[in-house]
């Protein structure tokens, strides 16, 4: 009987499979890449040369109200290397920002303050402004306006009154999202049960372009930027 680990959650579970009907066992090498600079400097040495953007700390200037929109417990976002360098980099564009990080949980349930210091470690849990995107409480969402696909956008407070507005997460094949990142943290990220439901629904992902890797034509994917840019 061979045991194989599958990585689950913060731990793996456990998989018999008898000798005989077992052909092989496929690794992925990535824990075996190696190179010379730290996760962190990746990071900064990324933020420093952005495409097409300008860098955090000049879009921070003049802004007071600065959002910064995360992922949740159920995305292996690396927010304990990535959050000080942008929270750095805000504060050294306008140290007077006052800056929220918000969760971006979509329909899922809150996350936990032990899941937030495990994902952004005990100093910014402690010392930073931490809210909760709760999609099931009305009063959190403001209306902003009607989607491609007509349903309405309702997004939260804290996003829409947002001077500066920040998304981080990764990016990887979506199977109706086309990919994931970028844009889906608004939509579904921190919208209402009311707009993540009609996005999510059987009409849009019975759609033939709503697809893993596809954007173009993609219903979901077109509210998902329209969102994301009316916010």
């Amino acid at each position: 009987m061979k045991t194989i680990e599958i990585p689950y959650y913060t731990s793996h579970q456990e998989l018999h499979v008898d000798e005989k009907n077992l052909k092989a066992v496929i690794r992925a090498k990535m824990h075996e890449f190696k190179t010379e600079k730290t996760e962190a400097e990746i990071v900064k040495e990324a933020m420093d040369n952005p495409i097409g953007t300008p860098k955090l700390e000049e879009l921070a200037k003049g802004k007071k109200n600065v959002v910064i929109v995360t992922s949740d417990h159920t995305r292996a976002v690396p927010s304990k290397i990535t959050l000080p360098l942008e929270l750095a980099a805000i504060r050294k564009g306008n140290p007077d920002a006052e800056i929220t990080i918000l969760i971006a949980t979509g329909l899922h349930r809150p996350t936990t303050e032990e899941e937030q210091r495990r994902m952004f470690g005990d100093e910014i849990v402690d010392h930073e402004k931490i809210v909760v995107n709760k999609a099931f409480e009305p009063d959190q969402f403001v209306m902003m306006g009607t989607l491609p696909s007509g349903a309405e956008f309702h997004v939260n407070k804290v996003a829409a009154e947002a001077d500066l507005l920040i998304t981080e997460g990764f990016i990887e094949p979506h199977f109706f999202a086309g990919f994931s990142g970028g844009r889906k943290s608004i939509l579904p990220g921190v919208c209402s049960a009311e707009t993540v439901n009609e996005n999510h629904s059987y009409k849009a992902i019975a759609s033939p372009y709503a697809k893993t890797g596809v954007l173009e034509h993609n219903p979901i994917h077109e509210d998902m930027v329209k969102a994301a840019r009316m916010v």
